[in-house]
């Protein structure tokens, strides 16, 4: 079983996070939050929050063996964006986009998850 955890309207453009999501996605959670905490990205520390909040779920929600727990999906989505406009050269307004993310996390055992496909 997956534990999920999620941050909705993080202040972060998609693109910006999804380098730091790629590099835990598969890993087990200890080795995820010990590859974010020495990453010197901002959006590292909120993945970070998302993970410890994922495997937090896990504890209280009754999982066997929370070492064992892997990063089974990480990904972001994009959220809303705040736009405003910025005057250019000759009566030109320029749009700039400020992003938003969604940042899912889940954690789970797949040794558990293997013997459940099976039965």
């Amino acid at each position: 079983m997956a534990y999920r955890s999620v941050f909705k309207f993080a202040r972060i453009a998609p693109t910006k996070v999804r380098h730091v999501v790629d590099l835990i996605r598969g890993m087990s959670a200890s080795d995820g939050l010990d590859a974010l905490r020495f990453l010197p990205h901002r959006g590292a520390r909120m993945v970070e929050k998302v993970l410890r909040s994922a495997i937090a779920n896990a504890e209280d929600r009754g999982a066997r063996n929370v070492d064992s727990l892997r990063v089974v999906e990480a990904k972001v989505d994009g959220g809303p964006m705040f736009k405003r406009i910025q005057p250019h050269a000759r009566g030109i307004g320029f749009m700039i986009k400020k992003r938003f993310s969604h940042i899912t996390v889940a954690v789970g055992d797949p040794v558990a998850d293997a013997v459940g496909e099976q039965e």
